[in-house]
């Protein structure tokens, strides 16, 4: 009887702590995913009472006619691409150096990792300054032409301009996680690889590297997902220009839905957009998964 009680009191606890973000969850996500699809088969300006169903002819209009989805697309394609291998082969390099045993190590953690908890919509506005303003000045005074470029009017150097800015703020996060990925490397290990007379590149690339299977992942993922989903640097630097050059999906969606005002056309590019950072994601995480070595 007095199990039978206790049993009771635990679901419904259970229940009682988990309902609120149930709740919460539904609300915040679930419901508005539904709602989304359902406005994706309409055509609706966000003003008219009623939305008028068309079925599937904004995906037909995506799809066939739309070449700012499919050119906002490449661009978060190519821009993921790069942001994923710099931030990591970046990161892993500063981690390695940064667990050396010197005196501003531990300084120097932090100031790689202020950026990352600075506002990503300031960190834009900054580096604006710095590419309209700051660079101007320093092309005065060392008069060398690099600094005189057109990093944000040009098309192909404001897609590399957007990947610094991306890169260098988000730099000390994944430098944080490699840094706790190579602290969990065990010494005993590292110590027999040196008695078995490997050097110190062979053990990084043979011992250590591979150890780093779970940091790796879950760096590359979340690398990943941030590239994926790129909006707020963007919109503060270039707001997609020149020309529309440096229009990620997100930001796509965004004029489509909350300038444009056809929010049938936007929430349907948001659902394709959905599917495919669906399967992009997947399959990324079960490949790097299978190829983690367990300590």
């Amino acid at each position: 009887m007095l199990k039978s009680k206790r049993k009771r009191k635990e679901v419904f606890d259970t229940v009682l702590y988990t309902l609120p973000a149930i709740v919460l969850v539904t609300m915040m996500m679930y419901i508005p995913f539904i709602m989304s699809g359902y406005y994706s088969l309409t055509k609706w300006n966000g003003i008219a009472k009623d939305a008028e169903f068309i079925g599937l002819d904004n995906f037909v209009m995506i799809f066939s006619k739309s070449k700012e989805f499919s050119n906002a697309l490449i661009f978060t394609g190519k821009y993921t691409l790069l942001f994923i291998i710099f931030s990591n082969v970046l990161a892993l390099f500063l981690a390695v150096c940064l667990t050396k045993k010197f005196k501003m190590a531990n300084v120097l953690r932090g100031v790689f990792f202020i950026p990352y908890i600075m506002s990503m919509t300031i960190v834009g506005f900054i580096w604006k300054f710095i590419f309209t303003q700051g660079f101007a000045r320093l092309a005065d005074i060392t008069g060398w032409g690099i600094w005189d470029m057109s990093w944000l009017g040009d098309p192909k150097l404001a897609f590399y301009s957007v990947v610094l800015v991306g890169v260098w703020q988000s730099l000390g996060f994944y430098i944080v996680l490699y840094i706790a990925g190579l602290q969990a490397v065990p010494a005993d290990v590292l110590e027999a690889a040196t008695v078995d007379g490997a050097t110190g590149r062979q053990r990084f690339f043979k011992v250590t590297l591979p150890l780093l299977g779970p940091s790796m992942t879950t760096c590359i993922f979340m690398s990943l997902t941030n590239g994926l989903k790129v909006f707020d640097i963007i919109l503060a630097l270039t707001k997609g220009g020149p020309g529309g050059s440096t229009y990620s999906v997100t930001l796509q969606i965004y004029k489509e839905a909350f300038q444009n005002n056809n929010y049938g056309l936007g929430s349907a590019e948001s659902i394709i957009y959905f599917i495919v950072v669906l399967v992009v994601t997947q399959v990324v995480l079960k490949i790097f998964s299978s190829r983690e070595v367990e300590l």
